[in-house]
This record gives structure tokens, C-alpha cells and sequence, in this order.
């Protein structure tokens, strides 16, 4: 399934207006497992940290820009993503809401770098679509600050493209690998220089039964016609109940397994 033409279809569709961008982004910050695991992760963060240089490596629609410049006004983000048309239509929200410290620039992760800039970089379903992705994870290292953070979303290798096998086709046909597993990532990241690499398992049990009533079956009735978008707010009337409950019981466990990893990286203090 091409998820890029739903997901831009429903960009348009919703920043018709500051007002329904913003109903937008609250509607992922719900529906979308990962947003539950990653907002936690920054919330902590933020307990710790009035102020922080940001990056939003790959910020597509906006919404974790969003969620951290509206929560955390010390902090400054960066965000930027390679998609030109999506960059532009967040930027005109984020004047339009008079928000002050984001800032939107086209870029490609794999040429993007700012040396020692960077207190925390945030990638959230990003990596899954970069073929090179050692030459990404050195940029992010080097862009980091001494004892900065790398904060991962991505699928597993378990599963995360909705596949069973390595044979399979994922899922979403814009990923260019299934997921990654916590030997790999852990390994790539070390070798771009990450002092430490802390991984844990999303989306276990619970969390993949969400996915599909929340995500995976509307992206597929999206693709077949643009018009059930109109019937989504009854579809999810009666299934939103359900996947909410299921989505608070994944961020609470602890999986032994996963179709989906949170993964932490440090660089050194010492910068190494």
C-alpha cells in the first residue's frame, strides 16, 4: 500500500486552517501508538530540561514539532524533512499560530549536518526510509552536542512492516526494509560512534491490535476510494473506545517482543 499519497491527502484536507491543523494533530497525537510512546519520552525529558536545541530529523506533517515547541517554550527545534510541500504548509501554520521557536528547512538527512549543535534529535518513523542509514546516524552523531540524545521510532524486525517473513512485502510500500532488529540498529549506531544504545520493544501484543483497528484498516478503505474519509469519524466512533484502551495498555507493559522499537542513543561527553 502507498501510504505517502493518504498521508498527504489528509495533510491538505486538514490545513485548510490553522484550527483544523491543529484538531489534526491532536487526532495523531491519539490514534498514533508511537506518538503515546515517544510523548512520554518527552515528557521525562522535559522535567529535566527547560532548554534544548532541537532537531526533527524527518518532521513530516509537523506533529512532534508541534507537540514540543506548543509544551516546552525554551526549547528551540529544528525541523526539517526532504519533502519541500510539507515543510511549507507547516511553516505557514507555525506563523499563523505565532509560534516562534520552530524552524521548518528542506533538507536531506543524508547530506544534513550541524556540527555539536544539538541537545536532542528526534526521528520518529524515519529510518525505516532511508536506504544509507549508517551515513544518516554519523550526522546525527556529529550533529549532536557532548552527551546529547538520539531518540528512535522505528519498526522491528518482528513484524514492524506488517510482514512475516523477510520475503515479504512491507506493508506500507515506501519503507525500504522490513525493520531493523535490536542487534542491527544497536550495531550501526555504535559504529557512528554512540557511546551507549538502549533499546526496548513497542507495540507488543496489545499495541499491534490497536494498529490495525486504528491505522492499518482505514489506510487501506483511504486507498481504495478518497471518499471514505468521510466516513471515518463513524468508523472510529465505534472503534476508537477500544484501540485507546489497548494503546494505554502497550505504553504501561513491558514486551519481550515487538513490531516496533524505541531506541536511545548518547553521544560521549567528551564528544568522542
Amino acid at each position: 500500500m502507498h501510504y505517502d499519497p493518504v498521508k498527504r491527502m489528509l495533510g491538505r484536507f486538514f490545513s485548510r486552517s490553522p484550527l483544523t491543523q491543529d484538531i489534526f494533530y491532536r487526532l495523531l497525537d491519539i490514534l498514533l501508538l508511537r506518538s503515546w510512546h515517544i510523548r512520554s519520552c518527552l515528557k521525562k525529558i522535559r522535567k529535566k530540561n527547560s532548554e534544548l536545541k532541537v532537531l526533527d530529523a524527518g518532521s513530516g506533517l509537523g506533529q512532534y514539532t508541534w507537540y514540543m515547541a506548543r509544551k516546552n517554550p525554551g526549547w528551540h527545534i529544528k525541523a526539517v524533512d526532504i519533502k519541500e510541500e510539507e515543510i511549507n504548509e507547516c511553516r505557514a501554520f507555525f506563523r499563523k499560530r505565532s509560534c516562534n521557536n520552530a524552524d521548518f528547512i528542506t533538507e536531506d538527512l543524508l547530506n544534513y549536518r550541524s556540527d555539536n549543535t544539538f541537545d536532542l534529535i528526534l526521528s520518529v518513523d524515519v529510518m525505516e526510509h532511508i536506504e544509507n542509514d549508517s551515513k544518516v546516524f554519523c550526522n546525527f552523531h556529529s550533529s549532536l552536542k557532548p552527551g546529547g540524545l538520539l531518540l528512535i521510532s522505528t519498526p522491528s524486525d518482528k513484524g514492524g512492516s506488517d510482514t512475516k517473513s523477510e520475503d515479504d512485502t512491507s506493508f506500507i510500500e515506501e519503507h525500504v526494509r522490513n525493520g531493523y532488529s535490536v542487534e542491527e540498529i544497536s550495531q550501526k549506531l555504535r559504529k557512528a560512534g554512540f557511546e551507549r544504545v538502549e533499546t526496548r520493544y513497542t507495540y507488543g501484543s496489545p499495541g499491534s491490535i490497536a494498529w490495525h483497528i486504528s491505522m492499518k484498516y482505514p489506510m487501506m478503505m483511504l486507498n481504495l476510494s478518497k471518499t471514505f474519509i468521510l466516513l471515518l469519524p463513524f468508523y472510529y466512533i465505534f472503534t476508537m473506545p477500544f484501540a485507546l484502551l489497548l494503546n494505554l495498555a502497550d505504553l504501561k507493559m513491558s514486551h519481550p517482543s515487538g513490531t516496533g522499537l524505541l531506541v536511545r542513543a548518547y553521544k560521549s561527553e567528551n564528544g568522542s
